[in-house]
Parts: C-alpha cells; sequence; structure tokens
C-alpha cells in the first residue's frame, strides 16, 4: 500500500479552514483530479475523479470526523481502494495547519510507477496549495457541517 502525507498552513481561523473541508462538494473548485462529489448521505459521499486520461469512481464513507479537529474516510466501492485522514491544527488566530495522510492501493503499472516516483505526494502538495489559493481568497467557508462522527 502506498502512502502520501502532506502539509499546509493557510492563514485563515480553524473553524474557517475545517468548515470548508466539509463541502465536499465544492471540492472540484480546488482538487485538480476531482470532476464530481455527490453528498449521499452525512457519511457517504460518491466521488468521479479524471487522473490524466483515466476515469474512476468510487464511495467514501467518513469513519471519523470532529469539528475542528480531523476527518477520516475510506472509499467502500468503486474503482479506487484507499483510505486517509485530515488534520486541523490551530497555530494562530487566523493561522491553521492542515495535514493530509492517504493511504491507497495502485493498480496497474502507471499507478505503481507514479507512487514510487512520488506523483501522489506532487498532486496533494498541489491540491493543498489550490485549498489554501481557495480559502484564502474567500475569506470564508462556502458552508459548514459541524457533526461528529465517532470511530
Amino acid at each position: 500500500m502506498a502512502q502520501a502525507i502532506e502539509t499546509i498552513d493557510v492563514n485563515v481561523p480553524v473553524s474557517v479552514a475545517y468548515n470548508q473541508w466539509t463541502q465536499f462538494e465544492e471540492f472540484p473548485k480546488f482538487l485538480d483530479e476531482v470532476e464530481s462529489i455527490t453528498q449521499v448521505t452525512d457519511t457517504l459521499t460518491e466521488w468521479k475523479v479524471k487522473v490524466g486520461p483515466v476515469e474512476k469512481t468510487f464511495e467514501a464513507r467518513i469513519t471519523e470526523q470532529h469539528p475542528d479537529e480531523r476527518v477520516a474516510w475510506n472509499s467502500t466501492g468503486g474503482d479506487v481502494d484507499h483510505g486517509g485522514v485530515v488534520t486541523f491544527h490551530k497555530l494562530g488566530d487566523s493561522q491553521t495547519r492542515v495535514t493530509v495522510q492517504i493511504d491507497w492501493e495502485p493498480t496497474g503499472l502507471l499507478e505503481k510507477l507514479g507512487s514510487g516516483l512520488g506523483s501522489d505526494n506532487r498532486a496533494i502538495k498541489k491540491d493543498l496549495a489550490n485549498f489554501k489559493e481557495y480559502i484564502e481568497s474567500q475569506g470564508s467557508p462556502d458552508g459548514a457541517w459541524r457533526g461528529d462522527v465517532q470511530a
């Protein structure tokens, strides 16, 4: 199983960064490979992603979620086998550290090669930079879900 971990500091309060991250259907605004996400229930989402010419669909279930702290998930079906967690750390009144860790199973030669060359880390780093630019320019989240999901 491959693992990718990346961190970025964003210049917004922790609640703003967290609240934006809970707006899954807005992810295509800052995650390059995400075509669409449909929020089915509070804990189930359906994803459509495109990496290069390859389109994949899968479901992801939120397995743990605590406001202003973390969101964890696992894929539950479809073309992608992965799980991950994003954590939020208050650095100051208007600065937050966001860390993303994804564990995934590369399939096929290209995914295995890409993972070995670090393309997964580069993609997450770019997406976090996009998130930083998006939330800092917005100044406020597109919405919020403050529910708590226990592991």
